[in-house]
């Protein structure tokens, strides 16, 4: 039975290895991240990972740092067959990667060479892509530069957020992993190096990127709100107060008012114009210490301060 160790923290990893183990894969220990305090009361929780594991009876390493800790020594000396990674984190050391007697192999969630780092979901819809997609590559220590093993992709509309798009490509990644590792292990698996000269780069979205810019036209801030939906909300000053816009709708219609201005606003609606001279409508919103609501109950309440050919929104 060939032996693996498997690396991963989110939900998009659970299916991998929940698929590993489905394809009796030895699957010898399971590194990922440190349990994290979530939510307002900072309780203490468990990766998605950790938690698989643990259904399966599998031991689980949880280093901070994994770089020079004993968690990285007790690995290697597991001298593994493979090392199967899905959204760990953070870099394997080259002596790690270089323990295992096949490969080590990364469930990356784009079409490499395009969007290499942490965020390549998030940024495929913020860039307004119409597809994305997950390559399988050997891991090198420079970030997800390994040649490329096999690729497949998914089509996206704006019916997807990033929430969406983890959930439809998760199996994707776990069933092209699984048919890609036996031809790795027999050595018949063909490797494409990434073209240089058509890398992108995904970096971890900032906390500065959350501040919603509308300058930007309707469609590229719905790109953005949907691209930071459901981990987080993009904000803005709105009426001075600084809200968190969950859903808005690009309208075809046009204005020649300043980027920010409320053009309308009723029971059911606030139409604000964007960039070039484009317009949206905000549907579910969340101004800061209450609950997420939908543009109805904020016209019932805070929304009735505002007035209409003003700009509303810094």
């Amino acid at each position: 039975m060939t032996s693996v160790i498997f690396m991963g923290t989110p939900e998009f990893a659970v299916p991998v290895l929940d698929g590993l183990v489905g394809a009796n894969y030895d699957v010898q220990l399971v590194i990922t991240q440190p349990d994290r305090p979530v939510g307002r009361k900072q309780v203490l929780q468990q990766s998605p990972v950790k938690q698989a594991a643990v259904r399966h009876g599998i031991k689980v390493l949880q280093p901070e740092k994994l770089s020079g800790s004993p968690e990285l020594a007790e690995a290697i000396a597991l001298n593994a067959d493979l090392i199967v990674t899905a959204a760990y984190g953070q870099f394997l050391p080259t002596k790690f990667l270089n323990s295992v007697k096949i490969a080590a192999v990364n469930v990356h969630g784009s079409l490499l060479p395009k969007y290499r780092g942490g965020a390549p979901i998030q940024y495929a819809i913020i860039n307004g892509d119409t597809e994305a997609g997950v390559t399988i590559i050997e891991m090198v220590k420079k970030m997800d530069a390994g040649d490329m093993f096999a690729q497949a992709s998914i089509p996206l509309s704006r019916a997807d957020d990033a929430g969406t798009v983890f959930e439809r490509l998760s199996p994707v990644g776990r069933d092209l992993l699984l048919a890609t590792l036996p031809h790795i292990i027999d050595g018949t698996a063909t490797r494409t190096p990434q073209p240089e000269d058509q890398v992108t780069f995904s970096p971890t979205i900032s906390k500065d990127q959350e501040h919603l810019d509308f300058t930007l036209t309707a469609k590229e801030i719905d790109q953005w709100v949907r691209g930071l939906r459901p981990a987080v909300g993009g904000w803005v000053q709105l009426g001075g107060q600084r809200t968190k816009l969950w859903a808005v709708t690009p309208l075809d219609e046009t204005t020649t008012a300043e980027a920010g201005t409320l053009l309308r606003s009723g029971k059911h609606e606030l139409v604000l114009a964007a960039g070039n001279k484009t317009v949206l409508s905000i549907d579910e919103l969340q101004p800061a210490g209450k609950a997420k609501q939908t543009v109805t109950a904020y016209m019932n309440g805070l929304g009735r301060k505002l007035e209409v050919n003003t700009k509303v929104i810094d």
